[in-house]
Order: structure tokens, then C-alpha cells, then sequence
């Protein structure tokens, strides 16, 4: 099978699609993050997944900026740079959840408590040294690099300007959570998932090769 441009450009998209699902089904009746939560089967297949959707979504991100790279200009460099590093770091915080947490969660079950209070927003009542760092380096890339790119995207008019506009104002939305205590703060995920899945599908159905009966066409000049 030869691997070509558009068959890596059309896996970007279908990564994306899949990063954008995962990233909304993980959300569905997600119990309350705590040390003995962090023991259990189902915390080490969630963040599993959540691993997952940040692979596929780096991966998508980057195949919607090659897609358009000369239409999203210096804004489109610097949002994809952002949001990718904001996807690296979120790789890295769920692969330390998965891996280091739940090995400490009965020993020293107060700095989880306290790891998974910074993630959600929560009072920190221990020292957990660098991972408040790590946790607010993960949310200024990953919000700051949304609206940035989403911004890009739209402007670019490559890819789908509904889900473009969708992922600037998702973005925009979770930095009001603080606002809003009553909200469940998960439902925020929603726009941005479905963001993705409509940019992934965007990108892929763009690239969908040429019917078998139009081999007519296909034998001439190729279109710009």
C-alpha cells in the first residue's frame, strides 16, 4: 500500500473525528475524582482513554494545519504550536494519572486528593510541587491554543467554519467555569468534542478520492 499525502491527510482527519468522540463519551457519568477512585479498574481504563484522545487529537491537529498552512498564516503557526503543546502536556498528565497515581493512592492518598483537586479546580490543602505547575501550563495551552487555532481555522475558510468557531468558543466558555460552581464543569466538553469530530470529518471528506466513473475528468489537467 503506498502511503501518499492525502491518505495521511484523510487518517489526520479520522484521528481528529476519533479524538473529539472519545473525548465526549469519557465525560458520560465520570465518578468524583479521589484517591480510592484512583485504585479502581475503571480510573485506569479512563485515563487509558483520555492517553488516547490526546494522541489522535495532537495527530488531527496537525494534519488540519498542513491542510491549510498557507491560508492560516502566523496566527494558524502560533495556535497549532499552542494547542499542540497543549495537547503534549495533557498527554503527559493523563500518562502520570494512569501510571504514578493510582501505585500512591493508598500510601499517600492526600497528594492524589490534592492532584486531582488542582485538575478540577478545587482547594489544595498539600504541597504537590510541581504538578500545579504542569496542571496550569496544561490549561493555558490547551484553552489559549484552542481559541487561537479555532480562530486560524475560520479565517483560513479550508475546513468547516462552524466547527472552527465552535472550538474558538468552546474555548472561551471553559474559562468562565470559575463562574459558574453550579455547573457541571464536564459538559464543557461537549462543544469542544464535537469541534473535533466535525473538523476531523471536514478534513477527511475533503479529501475524498474521485468516484470510479469520472475517470474522464481524472485523466485531465488537475484542478488547483
Amino acid at each position: 500500500m503506498s502511503i501518499t499525502t492525502t491518505k495521511l491527510t484523510r487518517w489526520a482527519g479520522l484521528s481528529a473525528a476519533a479524538a473529539g468522540l472519545l473525548f465526549i463519551g469519557v465525560q458520560v457519568n465520570h465518578p468524583h475524582l479521589d484517591a480510592e477512585f484512583a485504585t479502581t479498574a475503571e480510573y485506569t481504563v479512563r485515563q487509558s482513554v483520555k492517553a488516547l484522545m490526546a494522541g489522535l487529537a495532537l495527530v488531527g491537529i496537525t494534519g488540519m494545519y498542513l491542510r491549510q498552512v498557507a491560508q492560516a498564516g502566523v496566527l494558524g503557526l502560533v495556535g497549532y504550536l499552542v494547542f499542540a503543546a497543549g495537547y503534549l502536556i495533557m498527554f503527559s498528565v493523563e500518562i502520570i494519572g494512569a501510571a504514578v497515581l493510582p501505585t500512591i493512592a493508598r500510601t499517600t492518598p492526600g497528594y492524589v486528593n490534592d492532584v486531582f483537586a488542582t485538575v478540577m479546580g478545587d482547594p489544595v490543602t498539600g504541597d504537590i510541587g510541581l504538578m500545579s505547575v504542569l496542571n496550569l501550563a496544561s490549561a493555558v495551552t490547551f484553552l489559549g491554543g484552542g481559541l487561537l487555532f479555532g480562530i486560524a481555522l475560520f479565517r483560513a475558510a479550508v475546513l468547516a467554519r462552524w466547527a472552527a468557531a465552535l472550538l474558538a468558543a468552546g474555548s472561551v466558555a471553559t474559562l468562565f467555569l470559575p463562574l459558574l460552581p453550579q455547573v457541571n464543569d464536564r459538559l464543557f466538553a461537549l462543544p469542544l468534542g464535537v469541534a473535533l469530530m466535525g473538523l476531523g470529518y471536514s478534513l477527511w471528506s475533503g479529501l475524498r478520492p474521485a468516484p470510479a466513473h469520472n475517470s474522464a475528468t481524472a485523466v485531465g489537467v488537475e484542478a488547483p
